[in-house]
Order: structure tokens, then C-alpha cells, then sequence
């Protein structure tokens, strides 16, 4: 009577058979710890946070369009200025500045990168964002057009309401300018995997 054999792709008396799921890894193959996951968090809370600040910035930088009423209509003050994108171009360029200031910033407190850093930077630019678009049009001239120009009265001249022409480009400018800033040092200056070629193992 024959012993009955052992089917050649299962080791007998293995206790790790079958082999567990790899864990999660990033980019160069090196798992994610929880540690990497709570550094990506705090960049987008302080990505956030630091959005109060562009919106104060936008605030009080961005050029006013200016408006007068007649009694009967409200109209732009001039014309042919260029001070309606002015806002536009405002936010945006400090928009770029916070994000380019922000991706250095990780880069040099991390330098080994990781994909949580990189998500952190980019949901923290559109948080931040977010949160400057709407602290400079809440604390801006208001929206109510014709109640102003009510309140201020015919041919007086008031400021509109601060607003982005441009929407959803001018939030992405943050998160674009902080990744792309990360992403470059980290390419540039980061750590580098040690290559096998260069130094074989002795068989």
C-alpha cells in the first residue's frame, strides 16, 4: 500500500500555506505604514488651515471693480479696465505661491515622500482653497448688488462683490502648484533605491 502523495504545488506540513495578501505599498514598493497616513492627514489640516490665510491675502489684495448706480440700473465704473479678472489673477498667484511653499515645505520635513504625503497635498490645496474663496467673498463688499446700490444711493461709487470668474481653475491651482513642486524635488533630491546591478551578491 502506497503512501498517497503530496500534490507538488501545496508543501506539506506548511503552516503559512497559503501565503497572506502583501500589504499595501506605495510607489517604490515599500508598504504604507499608519505612521505615513497620519503625516498625510496633518498636511491637509495644515493645508487647510493655512487656506484662512490666502483668503485674508486675496482680500485685501485683489484689485475692486468698482460700480454706480444711475436709480434705475447698475453699471461698471469703467468699462475698459481690466480690475474684473484682477481677482482672478490675485488668488491664483497666491494660490500658486502657497502650494509651491507648501510642497517644499513637506518635501523638506520628508524627504522619503509617499503617496500619503501627495494625496495630503493635494486634498489640502482644494480644502484651503475652498476655504479662501469663501472667507474672502463672505468678508468682501456683498453679493446684494442692488441692495448697495440702494443703501449708497444714485452716482455714488461702491465696490462689487469679490468673486472668481474662473471657478474650479483658480482652486486647482494650490494643489497642482504643491504636487507638481513635491513631486520634482522629491524626483531630484530624494532618496535613491540602491541598484543590484551595481553590486551583485557573491553566489
Amino acid at each position: 500500500m502506497t503512501a498517497p502523495l503530496t500534490p507538488p504545488h501545496q508543501p506539506p506540513h506548511d503552516p503559512a500555506w497559503p501565503p497572506p495578501p502583501p500589504p499595501a505599498s506605495g510607489p517604490d514598493g515599500d508598504p504604507i505604514t499608519a505612521a505615513e497616513v497620519v503625516q498625510g492627514a496633518l498636511v491637509t489640516i495644515a493645508s487647510a488651515v493655512a487656506g484662512a490665510l490666502l483668503g485674508v491675502l486675496w482680500l485685501n489684495l485683489a484689485p475692486r471693480v468698482l460700480l454706480v448706480s444711475d436709480g434705475k440700473g447698475v453699471y461698471l465704473r469703467n468699462s475698459e479696465g481690466e480690475t474684473t479678472i484682477g481677482a482672478d489673477g490675485t488668488f491664483v498667484l497666491l494660490a500658486l505661491a502657497f502650494g509651491a511653499v507648501a510642497g517644499i515645505t513637506v518635501f523638506l520635513l520628508r524627504r522619503r515622500g509617499g503617496v500619503p504625503l501627495v494625496l495630503g497635498l493635494a486634498a489640502g490645496g482644494v480644502l484651503g482653497s475652498l476655504l479662501a474663496w469663501g472667507l474672502g467673498t463672505h468678508f468682501g463688499p456683498t453679493s446684494d448688488v442692488v441692495a448697495h446700490a440702494k443703501a449708497v444711493g444714485p452716482h455714488v461709487t461702491f465696490e462689487a462683490p469679490l468673486e472668481l470668474h474662473l471657478g474650479a481653475a483658480a482652486l486647482l491651482a494650490w494643489p497642482l502648484a504643491a504636487m507638481i513642486a513635491h513631486l520634482s524635488l522629491t524626483a531630484a533630491f530624494g532618496p535613491r533605491d540602491p541598484d543590484p546591478w551595481e553590486h551583485p551578491k557573491a553566489l
